[in-house]
This record gives C-alpha cells, sequence and structure tokens, in this order.
C-alpha cells in the first residue's frame, strides 16, 4: 500500500484564525441607555442585515424584509392580517349590534302580548257588565 503524504492526520494543522476586534465594546454587561449612547452615538438607527440578496430591518421585534422575494410576501400578509383585524372588529360590532336589536325585539313582543292581554281582560270586563245592565 501506498502512503500519501497529504493525507497524513498528524502533520495536517490548519492556520489558527485570528481573533477579531470588535468595533463596539458592548460585550460588558453596561447596557445602560447612557452606556449604548456612548458607544454608538445619540441616534442608534434602525437596525439592518443582509444575507445575500435579501435585506431586512429589525423593527417592532420583528425581522421586517425589504428585499427579496420574501419581502412581497411579508408586506401582503401584514396587509392581510390588517384586513382580518378590521372585518374581524367589523363583525364583533354587528354581533352585539344582533344582540342588542334581538334583545328590542323580545322586549317589544312581550309589552305586545302583556298589552293584548290587557285590551282582552277589559273587552271581556265590559262585555259581562253590559250583560249585567242589560238583565
Amino acid at each position: 500500500m501506498m502512503k500519501v503524504p497529504w493525507l497524513n492526520k498528524s502533520s495536517f494543522s490548519p492556520k489558527k484564525t485570528p481573533t477579531r476586534k470588535a468595533s463596539v465594546s458592548l460585550s460588558s454587561k453596561d447596557l445602560s441607555p447612557k452606556r449604548i449612547e456612548k458607544e454608538l452615538g445619540p441616534n442608534v438607527g434602525e437596525i439592518r442585515i443582509c444575507l445575500g440578496d435579501q435585506q431586512a430591518v429589525f423593527d417592532g421585534g420583528l425581522w421586517v424584509p425589504e428585499t427579496g422575494k420574501a419581502s412581497g410576501t411579508f408586506k401582503e400578509n401584514e396587509k392581510l392580517k390588517k384586513e382580518v383585524k378590521k372585518l374581524e372588529e367589523e363583525n364583533n360590532l354587528l354581533k352585539i349590534k344582533f344582540e342588542l336589536l334581538l334583545d328590542m325585539l323580545t322586549q317589544t313582543t312581550a309589552e305586545a302580548t302583556q298589552d293584548r292581554e290587557e285590551l282582552e281582560s277589559l273587552r271581556n270586563k265590559l262585555h259581562h257588565n253590559k250583560k249585567r245592565v242589560a238583565v
């Protein structure tokens, strides 16, 4: 069997990667607003990231894609979410109005029934009194 010198495991040793130097020293535990302002300046601005052909910005706790295929989909999804929320609120309002109208109809029906019964009672008394006077 033939020995290949570059496959010798003991002779292979890659160069060590030098440690990176951070341009901003936020690695310490002190992340107070004054410290951040001192390190980054008064206007930090938006946090942006670029991965390949896609760019995103950190907004309100979410990564919002600005370019690429995901951007159009994200914007359409956000638009649809707003529309769904609006329709749910409108639906809830219509349910409340329906319940209110149903309550009003029930009350009106009960009052009409009560009035009809009272009218029948008065008619019966009047008819009964006419029979007494006639006798």
